[in-house]
């Protein structure tokens, strides 16, 4: 009997120990990424890096504005489009569907969020831009809004199906109908939770490089408007990076530590919105 006790003890320690180990080596890994873009890319994160354009090739200097400015015209696009389709839709889910359909909509939109970003570059790229014999930023935030849909979708509905079921009867027992009652109390009740969603969905595609290759394509000026290619920093590392360039070579290694911690502060935004939990209204 002791010798059997002592076994147990032995494989829960060992077991402990591993697990210690383990996600102590997933923490190490990302500080060692941080680590490496800081110290390769930090000394060119300039006033220049932010304010200037890209010099001419072969050319030293420059910065990537229009790369910095051109992602966040991205994103603003891609949010319109995907956040109000996924939340409308995961409120449909949470509140209107059967068991059968919301089966269906959660396997499809499990799927959706599962194919290759390549695959969802080539779709939108058939769709908006050889119809229209050009590339832009509405055909690259299209194929990112299409990559935020099922992310906004099903977490819309997890936590709009995480409050508690007694708001919705007291709402409707004072005589509110099924849309006031969504759009007053539970809504407003999980909006912490959406608003991490959404943040997320931000942070998933923000560093998204294949969809924008078929779309948005690139441009090494200020892009005009919303039809015209755009930059963006992930099509600008990669192109960078693959260059001849020393100079290019560092100024990727740069863009790759600004996008690394613009996704590391959307990160922290969400978990601090998160942390704080469900915000029950009161009236």
């Amino acid at each position: 009997m002791g010798a059997r006790l002592r076994w147990r003890k032995f494989v829960s320690n060992f077991m402990l120990t591993m697990t210690g180990v383990c996600a102590f080596v997933s923490v190490i890994v990302l500080f060692l990424i941080l680590g490496y873009l800081v110290f390769n890319g930090g000394t060119s994160v300039s006033w220049n890096f932010f304010t200037k354009l890209p010099t001419p090739v072969g050319e030293t200097g420059g910065g990537m504005a229009n790369a910095i400015v051109g992602s966040a015209k991205l994103l603003l696009a891609a949010s319109l489009f995907g956040v109000p389709i996924g939340f409308l839709g995961g409120i449909y889910m949470a509140e209107f569907s059967g068991s059968t359909i919301a089966s269906i909509v959660r396997y499809s939109a499990d799927l959706l969020n599962g194919v290759p970003s390549i695959v969802v570059g080539i779709f939108a790229y058939s769709l908006v831009v050889l119809p229209f014999k050009h590339f832009s930023t509405l055909a690259g935030a299209f194929a990112l809004g299409l990559m935020m849909i099922p992310i906004t979708l099903r977490s819309t509905e997890e936590f709009l199906g995480a409050v508690p079921r007694m708001l919705r009867e007291g709402a409707m027992a004072l005589g509110a109908s099924k849309w006031k009652t969504i759009s007053t109390v539970i809504v407003p009740a999980a909006y912490r939770g959406i608003l991490t969603a959404i943040l997320l969905a931000l942070a998933r595609v923000a560093g998204e490089t294949a969809p924008l290759l078929f779309t948005a394509f690139g441009n090494r000026f200020w892009s005009k408007g919303w039809g015209q290619p755009t930059a963006s920093l992930p099509v600008m590392i990669y192109t960078y990076a693959v260059s001849p360039y020393e100079d290019w070579h560092r100024q990727a290694w740069a863009a790759g530590l600004v996008l690394l911690g613009l996704i590391l502060i959307i990160n922290i935004l969400a978990r601090t919105i998160l942390s704080r939990g469900i915000a029950v209204p009161r009236g």
